[in-house]
């Protein structure tokens, strides 16, 4: 089997961290969809592996945590009895963010439940070095999740946002495809002595923009979707291996690995190759 370029390979992984869906990389780079396919999941699985490993002893001060909604083959109400095994309808992504370097230390893609919370909670308090402050929003398994993974030695609080209920019609275009207005936020001490001036998820919820404006599978009404949860995982942690380790941050004028003190230059795309090659060896 022919085998291609690492120029090429790393055509293909850029158009695909840059919003480009797997038939457009195809068509762009003139190289067969299985062909990006098998490339999307290597590199995923390669770069999955090298943050777990790198991203260790983490000295992050103030940590934001958010999900994310997608969803793989069809949407939840969608699902026939017959694949409710599989891991189909709706997937949500896990992200932590570092508010200082901006770095995303962890993720999880999974279910909105509690197991997947814990899951989730226990991987950050592992990459972390010393006490932090947590911001999450005030979705209920956060509680016993932060609690399980990190005891009382964390300043925890959640933003409680309060929404609107908009009388919503079919003929209202504006109201079916909009979210909900925010009404306000209240900031809940849950653990330790948060300070309330640095209570906020903004940054995460700006994270969650990146990912849906650089990831097709996340682009909302669309059938852009996931076929697999396998791909999902694999172009989620594409995505941020590109965020943090090779793409310059606009703020920081560097990137986020390199803020945090986990690298020491500005990745290239053939790096990420390189770690396919590696791993495959």
């Amino acid at each position: 089997m022919n085998k291609l370029s690492t120029e090429k390979r790393a055509q293909i992984l850029r158009c695909l961290v840059e919003g480009n869906s797997i038939r457009a990389t195809s068509r762009l780079t003139d190289v067969a969809i299985n062909s990006v396919i098998k490339l999307l999941t290597d590199a995923g699985q390669a770069c999955s592996e090298f943050q777990d490993k790198t991203l260790r002893n983490l000295s992050c001060k103030r940590v934001q945590c958010d999900e994310i909604w997608s969803f793989v083959g069809c949407k939840q109400k969608n699902v026939k009895p017959e694949d409710k095994h599989k891991m189909r309808g709706d997937v949500w992504t896990w992200t932590a963010i570092d508010a200082e370097t901006k770095l995303v230390p962890c993720w999880f893609v999974g279910t909105r439940d509690a197991g997947a919370a814990y899951h989730f909670m226990h991987d950050l308090a592992g990459r972390l070095a010393s006490r932090v402050q947590l911001t999450t929003d005030a979705h209920k398994p956060y509680l016993s999740a932060v609690e399980d993974a990190f005891g009382t030695e964390i300043d925890y609080a959640q933003l409680v946002k309060i929404y609107g209920n908009p009388e919503r019609s079919k003929y209202n275009a504006e109201v079916r495809y909009s979210p909900a207005v925010c009404m306000g936020a209240r900031k809940a001490k849950v653990i330790g002595q948060p300070s309330y001036e640095h209570v906020s998820t903004s940054i995460c919820e700006r994270n969650n923009l990146n990912m849906r404006m650089g990831m097709r599978r996340f682009t909302r009404l669309t059938n852009a979707f996931s076929k697999k949860v396998e791909n999902l995982e694999s172009q989620v942690a594409l995505y941020f291996m590109n965020y943090n380790f090779c793409r310059i941050h606009a703020s920081l004028r560097i990137t986020p690995a390199m803020e945090s003190g986990v690298s020491d230059h500005v990745w290239s795309m053939e790096e990420v190759v390189a770690l396919i090659d590696v791993k495959s060896n």
